[in-house]
């Protein structure tokens, strides 16, 4: 199955497989939220086997993997560039890009988790202590995540991608 399938096919939030070439494009998906893996020591056939049985839709810029026979769902990333690989992977799947943004890990792709203030004082720099009010903590490898620059950056690259113009942006 292929991306111009998916809309008809996936009624749940999609879960995704990259392969190798898309590390970039990976980080970004779970910046916006989605359970994104990433194992770029798998060969196509690997891939294919792993993406089947996680139930992930593949995203691939490998013609070797198009080429195996009894493949789940295949987003195949047409372009170099990873705001045209990632308005591709939203429009393929109707995603919204501010549903679940800033939900998930970047690093390991596990959900991220409110923690109050006071827990981080001694975890965090001075200054980001004084001038942040919120704090979240991944649930897997135990990062601290808060606003400041990322948060801008994130926001400067949606507006980039022509996406953020319909949403208000605090």
């Amino acid at each position: 199955m292929t991306e111009n399938t998916l809309s008809s096919a996936t009624t749940a939030a999609p879960r995704f497989l990259a392969d190798r070439m898309l590390g970039r494009l990976v980080k970004w998906l779970r910046i916006l939220g989605h359970d994104t893996a990433y194992l770029p020591q798998l060969s196509p056939q690997g891939l294919i086997r792993e993406g089947r049985q996680q139930g992930r839709i593949i995203v691939t810029r490998d013609t070797r993997v198009l080429r195996q026979k009894d493949a789940p769902q295949i987003i195949f990333i047409h372009h170099d560039l990873f705001r045209d690989q990632l308005k591709q992977v939203i429009t393929a799947c109707h995603l919204d890009p501010f549903a679940q943004l800033f939900t998930r890990c970047g690093e390991c792709n596990e959900p991220l988790a409110a923690v109050e203030k006071g827990e981080v004082r001694d975890q965090v720099p001075e200054y980001v202590w004084q001038t942040q009010s919120e704090f979240h903590r991944c649930l897997g490898c135990h990062r601290l995540y808060w606003g400041a620059t990322h948060k801008e950056h994130v926001m400067a690259e949606l507006r980039h991608l022509g996406l953020a113009e319909a949403r208000r942006l605090g």
